[in-house]
């Protein structure tokens, strides 16, 4: 059975952090480690400031965020109306930023990608952007309870 969750914010930088805990909420009922939990927040955190800060350039808007669990699979679409994309590949270039003044690193996709299983980024100018990402959980080897 797919469990969904829904979640609508304002485009502020106080609403990043609400953002990657209840996504990391969602997903406690698969028991996942910590580093799993980290990797879901971090990846959670970063799409979300990529959309504050490039999609709507700090003047607000709304960041939908979807998720569901199917078995382990883990799937997050966070979605935004802003500015959009006009070069995903450009975009995705480790240390590319088009806001250098705000100090930017633009590892935003680059952490994406490395801490989910997948990640897909599709976009149009003047619509917005939708970053897809998938991730299985659970994957940890096991260890046993030390005596």
């Amino acid at each position: 059975m797919e469990n969904k969750i829904k979640i609508e914010l304002e485009a502020l930088p106080e609403n990043e952090g609400f953002a990657r805990v209840a996504v990391a909420a969602f997903i406690t009922g698969l028991n996942p480690t910590m580093e799993e939990i980290s990797d879901v927040k971090t990846a959670v955190s970063e799409a979300v400031t990529n959309a504050v800060i490039h999609a709507y350039g700090e003047q607000g808007g709304t960041i939908v965020i979807r998720c569901s669990l199917n078995g382990d699979l883990l799937h997050i679409e966070i979605e935004d109306s802003g500015k959009g994309i006009g070069d995903v590949k450009q975009a995705m270039v480790p240390l590319y930023t088009t806001r250098p003044d705000l100090e930017r690193s633009g590892m935003g996709f680059a952490f994406m990608e490395a801490f989910m299983d997948s990640l897909e980024v599709e976009s149009e100018p003047g619509k917005g952007t939708c970053v897809i990402m998938e991730k299985k959980l659970g994957n940890a080897p096991w260890v046993p309870d030390e005596e």
